[in-house]
């Protein structure tokens, strides 16, 4: 369990799970740049977190509500949580907004199924599924928090926690996600990278050397 002193922002485990380096860009080093993707996304994000409280036959539709959990150690707001009428009362089912398309990777999953454990935890209840809603497709992905997902989940929060207690940013690696980043030219994955690729080369030239002088 967390002490709140040191809980973190929700959505950081998602930027984590893409990608360390921009997490810690975001979050530690307070670097943030807009470009058409997040620009479509925050106007999602906007749109989802605008209107009151409906309903609809069976469910009750709350949005931008307050988030927290102490296991993980995050808090954060959810866009939209779904409370779907059921025998025994009300059960939430979390819904995110997305731009874009599903991803090959586990990022979004992770947050959703983070959203989940904090209203677990929150109403002391289980929440077995929920869904991300993508703006390129205009559907929603089912996403069930089976205990892999929920591992993932807990082991991206401490990931974290582990990264913002060391302060230090780790080094690029560049990849085909870098091209979608809005920080890539901050970032300088592929500069970077290269100027990695020589230090160690020059690094080892020396060692060679050295051992034939010996």
């Amino acid at each position: 369990m967390y002490a709140e002193a040191d809980f973190i922002a929700l959505s950081a485990l998602q930027h984590y799970v893409f990608c360390p380096r921009q997490c810690a860009l975001i979050h530690l080093e307070q670097i943030w740049s807009e470009n058409l993707y997040t620009a479509e996304g925050r106007e999602m994000h906007e749109r989802a977190d605008s209107a009151v409280t409906s309903y609809r036959e069976g469910v009750k539709v709350t949005r931008s509500v307050p988030l927290r959990s102490a296991l993980l150690g995050v808090s954060g707001v959810a866009d939209v949580v779904e409370w779907h009428r059921r025998s025994d009362g009300f059960h939430p089912f979390p819904v995110e907004y997305k731009r874009g398309k599903p991803k090959k990777h586990d990022a979004d999953k992770v947050q959703l199924c983070a959203q989940a454990m904090c209203l677990e935890e929150m109403r002391s209840c289980t929440i077995l599924c929920g869904a991300l809603f993508y703006g390129q497709t205009m559907h929603r992905l089912d996403v069930v928090f089976d205990e892999e997902l929920r591992s993932k989940t807990i082991a991206a929060a401490a990931g974290v926690h582990q990264l913002f207690a060391s302060g230090v940013t780790p080094p690029p690696e560049y990849g085909p996600k870098c091209k979608q980043c809005s920080l890539i030219d901050i970032c300088m994955p592929q500069v970077l990278e290269r100027a990695g690729s020589a230090k160690r080369y020059v690094q080892k030239l020396y060692r060679e050397l050295s051992e034939e002088e010996i």
